[in-house]
């Protein structure tokens, strides 16, 4: 059974490219500066048009997640975690946090991002716990 596949489209095309390379691609503003996430044609911010693609740093914080016990189709292993990320640069994505015992996730925990292939095409980000302290 197949996973679901997100929309590769002209606009996205940047992004997956960079998650099959390992690098988290956010669009960034050159008029104001600010970085986004989903990508778009204008800046969310101030409606810019030059729009460029940066590496982000792949750190956040956990801002909310929920964890899914009743997995959606047998493509899927519950339990899992699925989070809010408030990245480093600001802004926020919705992702899953991999190799943790659900039951230990807290909102503000460090995350950093990874990458796993979701089919032969695409890989899509995931996040892990850092380590603070030896512990996870």
């Amino acid at each position: 059974m197949q996973r679901t596949q997100p929309p590769v489209t002209e606009l996205t095309e940047p992004y997956w490219e960079g998650c099959r390379q390992g690098e988290l691609r956010l669009q960034k503003c050159t008029d104001c500066g600010r970085h986004q996430f989903y990508p778009r044609t204008l800046c969310s911010h101030c409606n810019g048009r030059e729009l460029e693609w940066v590496v982000a740093g792949g750190q956040g914080t956990v801002a909310s997640f929920t964890v899914v016990r009743r997995a959606i189709s047998k493509a899927y292993t519950a339990p899992y975690v699925v989070a809010l990320i408030d990245l480093a640069e600001g802004v926020r994505m919705m992702s899953g946090i991999v190799d943790v015992d659900p039951d230990t996730v807290c909102v503000g925990d460090p995350v950093t991002v990874d990458f796993e292939a979701w089919s032969d095409e695409l890989s899509l980000p995931v996040f892990r716990l850092e380590k603070v302290g030896g512990n996870q």
